[in-house]
């Protein structure tokens, strides 16, 4: 089961077009929404870490998502 709450992530389908929405749908976007997170949370602390610095900015984020 995911960390995520399922409401923002059916919330997201809705404001992408779904009229409907089943509950497994919302469960397994926010598995992989969880899964795509901590792969890009995971390359910002190394970001932060390699510039020697212990706090994690946005442009850590940036630079993990375009790997």
């Amino acid at each position: 089961m995911a960390e995520l709450p399922v409401a923002p992530v059916g919330r997201l389908l809705k404001n992408a077009g779904a009229n409907r929405i089943s509950e497994e749908a919302k469960v397994e976007l926010a598995n992989v929404l969880e899964e795509v997170g901590m792969d890009i949370a995971e390359r910002a602390v190394k970001l932060s870490k390699h510039a020697g610095r212990k706090t994690i900015k946005a442009s850590d984020i940036e630079l993990a998502t375009k790997e």
